[in-house]
């Protein structure tokens, strides 16, 4: 199978929560790396989704990165067919803490906003090879480690999430992903 477009990354935090439990849509999606490849260069990446007030628009959306040139990679090369390919490209800082086998935890500085995500109670590693779907359009291959408790704070404050079982990529919805790849 001929590969066009691609991207991997190492140490990469996933998380897809829902600020109240009747929600059926996600609406906080942290989905950050130390490190993505792409073809266009490598660089410290992610994507946010954060729209606490449901009825309003998001608070932050968009493909993050220390590069914008390997941000904009992403929406037209990645996600193109999907809700985020025309997201915005935000220069952020990522940084990503590695504390195993305790927790892992991602401090997101974007548009005057800070995320911080942590994720513990990790689950034994795992293979995962994941075919295309609707959402997302991209193979998947990598480790991944389920996790068992996730928090999130904006600004310093806590916000309270629940955490479906499933993700929008089929499958936990809080993972580290110590490496992994996305193919088109």
């Amino acid at each position: 199978m001929s590969i066009k477009q691609w991207m991997s990354w190492e140490a990469g935090i996933d998380l897809v929560a829902i600020t109240s439990p009747d929600l059926r849509m996600p609406n906080v999606i942290v989905h950050v790396a130390r490190m993505v490849h792409t073809p266009v260069g490598s660089a410290a990446s992610g994507m946010l989704f954060y729209q606490p007030d449901t009825g309003g628009a998001p608070e932050l959306i968009g493909f993050i990165s220390t590069d914008e040139k390997v941000g904009a990679y992403f929406g037209p090369n990645i996600f193109a067919g999907t809700p985020f390919e025309k997201a915005p490209v935000l220069k952020a800082s990522i940084e990503i803490r590695v504390e195993l086998p305790g927790s892992v935890s991602s401090i997101v500085k974007v548009e005057g906003t800070t995320i911080e995500v942590t994720l513990s109670e990790l689950k034994a590693p795992e293979l995962i090879s994941r075919p295309p779907a609707v959402m997302p359009p991209f193979h998947q291959q990598g480790v991944e480690a389920a996790a068992g408790r996730a928090t999130l704070k904006v600004n310093g404050k806590d916000v309270s999430i629940v955490v479906p079982p499933v993700g929008i990529s089929g499958g936990p919805a809080a993972v580290w992903a110590p490496t992994g790849i996305y193919a088109r």
